[in-house]
């Protein structure tokens, strides 16, 4: 019988060390059956000197024990090589580990023979878990206290910290035949996320101690000219990138028509449509359809010059309303919103569009009513009937103080008067509406938009995406803000093509409703919001056949533009133009949208011009606030999609944030846009002109002193790619990483929590959607499980593997809660914030918290 170390050649023992007793005795086995190698490895071994050389040519028999020779040559078994545990470079038994946690009373907790004891690989070193069974009548209190009560003894006594303790109900852990607990299968199922414990304990803090040293933040010494310099001499280009020249762009025909026309038409969009009620009075710029797909509502050019015209007139009657007041537009998507629209800009006051509260949601909805109806100072309420009766029903002033509303005009049969003449504003750079929008740090925001921006605006999308007179488009978007509201009420005016409005709403009820549109009325251009293609992603998913069948051809769509305040989502791109190819989907036909509070349209993918690109960028060089590329499955690879072309008559820079220097494309900096169609400022009650000042016209700090600039609050960079645009020059392609609001700075490393719950999602076929923030310099992760609540515990180890493997972070609180409980705006968008406030006030009714020790 020899000692030898147990890995590595077997090298004899000395007498005062541990290693596996190795047998040479007839009675043993010689082989086994149909295994030649692991019969070497196993029943052939010669025993090694310190040099290397065989001692003997007698060949040993392992026996899988760990023991030594003690006084007398009596041989001490002190446990099993398959318990032998290697942590930060020390052994550890798993044996010993048991024994510990057996002389911590158990007996009240958990059962003496059902401990497993195992290590698993988590960020470059092992990690000892142990998982016992819990006795049925073992209170939760009594669980953790035991739990608390092993992790000191093993951390005072072994000097090893704990990754994981987890209690499983009683005979759940995997048996041998021989009736003992199987550790490999307990260990995968750990791995899996099939342990299904009712009690976990996960201490990372302690026990990962190899993390990377948190970066340290550099005083400035270096300049913003000084970048600029260097990155000239390097041979790095100032990271900008430039839309083609807005100039004179109308229609030959229609400035043959009235050779006054384009300069009418730069003005104000109430004497575009005066003209076109003149010289085009029955052509359809709008057409309604219903779930059914059915028309429900149409507006020719002097249809809605006449609805327009009444509501203004029944403004005009209202003494109390004096020009430039401001008139919130209460409807639902539709024509009527339209018409109310133009009526506040025929009687000169400023139209400020609400979402309407829901019915059957007023409690949640209807303050949001309120406080922009407030915070606007709204001199008056356009709205439907039902709407009205909502505004002053019993379950309304359960939630906000309804005989306190602004005077409330029901549009729906106004009589038919004309009103006395039609407001024409003294300068374009008066405020044309505001738009009002709740970001998705929470904060709500109202941006005044000028006359001149709404014209340079239409005049810049009409271009790109060549939209005129004989033009059909269709629209599946909210109209209550931003580019959606654009495209739904102002663009068609405009421009004059036809716009097919499908409200997004209606999907609920017929979710093939948009697609089978496109087929039917054969769409080349529409626009959309990426809840809508997620619906169809997930809802039609298993009925392409079916859609085939019905006939639905989406062959002719040349372009599907998702309108976005985010990061492009390639993932659900990619799924929705696979899903779709077998109904004739062009994989090429998927674009994105990007605008944001100063500038409601920063880039837009149009008609004309190269695809759209897919680059990857090095996760950790973007952590520094660098940009490296790097090739398609490289590790720490991130894809990102361009976020659309830059429109005609936009600048774009990307910009140091704190010094405000311009940036080489080889850096990730704030999006700064120069525009005649940016927002004017904030719309605030006192305001602040600091605020206003710092977003809407900053400059440079060094380059260009003079050009005035407005921060979009987004981190982006851009990068020359090697595809030619239609003037013929390289293209400059512009990447949206991320909100800088929303950034989370860790270990001083800037993260994008959209990356992290993109690796969290990975983790567990139960998670359906997740969302991440800081609370007190910990990382919180939301999760939404999708499976049964017994997989909820399960999703806490795997989450926190995931973010440590992928992020270097140890994330601090797990919450498991109900689908549906993350909040999302209306264009899909999570509202971390709020969900952050619902934590802190402890309103998330969370089925499990778990908090990382």
């Amino acid at each position: 019988m020899c000692i030898v170390r147990p890995d590595g050649p077997p090298q004899l023992c000395k007498t005062d060390e541990i290693g596996e007793i190795i047998i040479n005795s007839r009675a043993g086995g010689m082989m086994y059956y149909g295994l030649p190698g692991l019969t070497k490895n196993t029943f052939e071994v010669i025993p090694v000197n310190a040099n290397g050389v065989p001692i003997g040519e007698i060949p040993f028999v392992r026996s899988g024990l760990l023991g030594f020779v003690g006084p007398g040559s009596l041989i001490f078994v002190v446990g099993k090589i398959e318990g032998l545990l290697m942590v930060s470079g020390r052994r550890h038994n798993a044996d010993d580990l048991v024994a510990t946690a057996l002389a911590v009373e158990p007996v009240k907790t958990v059962y003496r023979g059902r401990i497993a004891v195992f290590s698993v690989t988590v960020f470059y070193d092992e990690r000892v878990v142990i998982v016992a069974e819990q006795r049925p009548d073992a209170s939760e209190e009594d669980s953790f206290q035991w739990m608390s009560r092993v992790l000191q003894a093993i951390d005072s006594i072994h000097q090893v910290g704990l990754y994981c303790l987890a209690l499983v109900p009683a005979n759940t852990l995997p048996k041998t035949p021989l009736g003992g607990i199987h550790i490999s299968d307990t260990k995968q199922f750990f791995l899996d996320g099939n342990l299904h414990p009712c009690n976990i304990l996960m201490c990372p803090h302690t026990c990962v101690t190899n993390l990377p040293k948190p970066r340290q933040k550099q005083p400035v010494g270096v300049g913003p000219a000084s970048v600029m310099v260097g990155n000239l001499v390097a041979g790095k280009r100032i990271a900008q990138a430039v839309g083609r020249d807005l100039g004179m762009i109308e229609d030959q025909d229609l400035v043959r028509k009235l050779c006054m026309w384009p300069t009418v038409m730069h003005q104000y969009l109430t004497e575009a449509l005066q003209w076109r009620a003149q010289t085009d009075p029955d052509h359809v710029l709008y057409v309604l359809l219903n779930a059914k797909g059915v028309t429900v509502g149409t507006a020719t050019c002097v249809q809605l010059h006449k609805r327009a015209e009444k509501i203004a007139a029944a403004l005009y009657e209202k003494s109390s309303i004096n020009t430039g007041e401001n008139v919130v537009l209460l409807y639902p998507p539709g024509i009527d919103l339209i018409a109310a629209f133009y009526g506040c800009l025929y009687a000169g006051c400023v139209p400020v569009n609400v979402r309407p509260p829901h019915p059957q949601n007023l409690a949640a909805t209807l303050p949001t009513v309120r406080m922009i109806i407030d915070v606007s100072k709204a001199a008056c309420i356009l709205t439907t009937q039902n709407l009205m009766r909502t505004l002053r029903s019993k379950e309304a002033a359960a939630s906000v103080n309804i005989k306190t509303w602004p005077t409330i005009i029901d549009t729906d049969d106004l009589p038919r008067r004309r009103p006395p003449q039609i407001y024409k504003p003294p300068t374009a750079e008066m405020i044309a509406y505001l738009d009002f929008s709740v970001s998705t740090t929470g904060m709500l925001t109202g941006v005044k938009i000028s006359h001149a921006a709404v014209s340079a605006l239409c005049r810049s999308i009409k271009l790109q995406c060549e939209l005129y007179s004989s033009r059909q488009i269709a629209i599946c978007l909210d109209p209550y803000c931003g580019l959606g509201f654009v495209l739904w009420c102002l663009a068609s005016v405009y421009s004059g093509h036809q716009s097919l409005l499908i409200p997004p709403f209606e999907l609920e009820s017929c979710l093939s409703l948009w697609l089978s549109t496109l087929s039917q009325y054969r769409i080349r251009d529409t626009f959309c919001s990426y809840s809508v293609m997620e619906l169809c992603t997930k809802g039609l998913g298993t009925q392409t056949e079916l859609l085939k069948a019905r006939g639905v051809n989406l062959s002719c769509v040349r372009s599907c533009v998702v309108i976005a305040e985010e990061r492009p989502r390639l993932a659900l791109s990619q799924s929705f133009s696979k899903l779709f190819k077998d109904l004739g989907l062009s994989a090429r036909a998927v674009s994105t949208a990007f605008g944001s509070r100063v500038n409601l349209a920063v880039c837009l993918q149009g008609t004309t011009g190269p695809d759209p690109c897919t680059v990857y960028v090095d996760m950790k060089s973007l952590r520094h606030d660098r940009v490296r590329l790097v090739e398609r499955g490289a590790p720490q690879s991130l894809p990102l999609m361009e976020s659309g072309k830059i429109l005609p008559g936009v600048r774009v820079i990307i910009v140091n944030p704190e010094t405000k220097g311009p940036l080489g494309d080889s850096h990730l900096g704030e999006i700064w846009v120069n525009s005649p169609h940016n927002a004017s400022g904030y719309y605030t009650i006192y305001g602040e002109e600091s605020l206003q000042a710092n977003h809407f016209n900053t400059k440079l700090s060094f380059g260009d002193p003079h050009t005035l600039w407005a921060r979009t609050g987004y981190l982006g960079f851009v990068k020359r790619t090697e595809l030619l645009d239609a003037s013929g020059d390289r293209h400059d392609a512009l990447f949206v990483v991320g909100s800088l609001d929303e950034t989370l700075e860790l270990r001083g490393l800037r993260y994008h929590p959209s990356d992290i719950e993109t690796s969290v999602s990975r983790a567990h076929r139960s998670i359906a959607e997740s969302a991440v923030f800081t609370w007190t310099n910990l990382l919180v992760v939301v999760s939404e499980l999708c499976g049964s609540e017994q997989d909820a515990l399960d999703l806490v180890p795997l989450i926190t593997n995931v973010v440590l493997e992928e992020h270097h972070l140890i994330v601090g609180v797990v919450v498991v809660v109900d689908p549906g409980v993350i909040p999302i705006n209306s264009r899909g968008e999570k509202q971390r914030m709020h969900l952050r406030d619902s934590f802190l006030a402890d309103q998330l009714d969370p089925i499990y918290v778990a908090y990382n020790m």
